[in-house]
């Protein structure tokens, strides 16, 4: 105990020390916290589905059809008539012959690349990749090289050098929108090297699905080239509003994981409430409330991200809801966060090892159902914050 204390009190001394807070009621644009309305502006409940009376609905109906849980892995007697749903209709929305379903994104990174890659492989993994990709490329025993990030010129060199003794499978994976930056995967290069190289390419897509693109298929449909992804990660957890995560992809793959990745063999599948849920919110993420939803989305965020630069706050304008405001170094930034937090706006502080030493910052997530009085006031609050 005394080992763990003192690596505690180390936390704490280096203002790192973290701990939960918790809010009561929905995830909505607004939420209670401590018996007070705090606008919420940390969740990634994009297009507010969380909360939405359909797939509220939705999530209802399957427990009282289905039970509350699935009794079993999808391997022994978990593999339900919803499961099976939410498959097809993952793979038809992501234009895929097959997907499969996940507990979470980091179950399905950590099984997809364990399953599917070993030690006679290499993977190519952006430095900004998503935690839960860093410990699948681990878990996968493939040789992994880290590419500087979104840095085209340099994966090509990198490849280049790697040709002489090339052996195994290679592979290209990325997060699609990074989600401590906001910024996306230069996804066409990637595409256009993976062609050259003959390897295959992967985009986690978590922060990308049900909200960039016409039909919210993600930053492949944004980006013109989905169809030049092999394997399309995402989830449900966010902008679907729901739990869950899933790979769309060839069928070989797909019944490869069936039979390798650990973490999918070796769970207790989905419970069929939320399956139900996500299912609903596809439906919605495809009509035209969800066109309507991302349109309002994209304006929360414009006048959010304009607010902050006419404050004088040096943030880039980019197309997902991820807005960081960068200040550096942990104490300033948690006390930043305190300070908006006792003015009634919950923006949570980051800081190491989620980023970069020196790259602490305020992440702030927008939501389509968030008022434009709220946004423009939380501008307001973060620049008076930011700039003392």
């Amino acid at each position: 105990m005394e080992h763990w204390r003192q690596n505690l009190e180390d936390l704490a001394a280096a203002g790192l020390l973290r701990a939960l807070r918790t809010v009561d009621g929905p995830q909505g644009a607004r939420i209670v916290m401590d018996g007070r309305d705090v606008l919420l502006l940390c969740s990634n409940n994009y297009l507010g589905l969380a909360a939405h009376p359909a797939v509220i609905e939705a999530a209802g109906r399957g427990v009282e059809r289905y039970g509350a849980g699935s009794g079993g892995s999808r391997l022994i007697s978990g593999s339900m008539t919803s499961h099976r749903r939410l498959e097809e209709r993952l793979a038809a929305f992501k234009g895929t012959e097959r997907a499969l379903l996940f507990n979470s994104g980091y179950a399905a990174n950590a099984g997809i690349l364990q399953a599917l890659f070993g030690p006679e492989d290499l993977i190519f993994s952006d430095a900004l990749n998503h935690a839960s990709i860093i410990d699948g490329c681990r878990l996968s025993r493939a040789r992994t090289i880290v590419y500087p990030h979104n840095d085209l010129q340099a994966l090509e060199e990198l490849m280049t050098r790697e040709l002489a003794g090339r052996r195994g499978r290679w592979l290209i994976v990325t997060d699609g929108v990074f989600s401590m930056d906001g910024d996306l995967a230069p996804l066409a290069g990637l595409a256009r090297l993976k062609e050259e190289f003959g390897a295959l390419l992967m985009v986690d897509d978590a922060h990308g699905t049900g909200v960039l693109g016409a039909h919210g298929r993600g930053t492949g449909e944004f980006l013109g080239c989905a169809a030049k992804i092999d394997l399309h990660m995402g989830t449900m957890g966010k902008a679907l509003g729901g739990f869950g995560a899933y790979l769309a992809g060839p069928a070989p793959v797909i019944d490869t994981l069936i039979n390798r990745a650990r973490s999918f063999i070796f769970s207790t599948s989905l419970p069929p409430g939320v399956v139900e849920a996500a299912l609903a919110a596809l439906e919605i993420v495809e009509s035209a409330e969800g066109a309507e939803l991302r349109a309002a989305l994209q304006r929360n965020r414009l006048r959010f991200v304009e607010g902050l630069q006419m404050g004088g706050l040096k943030v880039q304008d980019q197309p997902s809801p991820i807005v960081p405001i960068l200040i550096g170094e942990p104490a300033p930034t948690m006390a930043a966060s305190e300070a908006l937090l006792r003015q009634g706006i919950f923006v949570q502080g980051i800081r190491p090892p989620t980023v970069p030493t020196g790259s602490c910052r305020l992440r702030a997530t927008l939501m389509a159902t968030h008022a434009p009085e709220d946004l423009e006031r939380a501008a307001d609050q973060i620049v008076r914050q930011v700039s003392r």
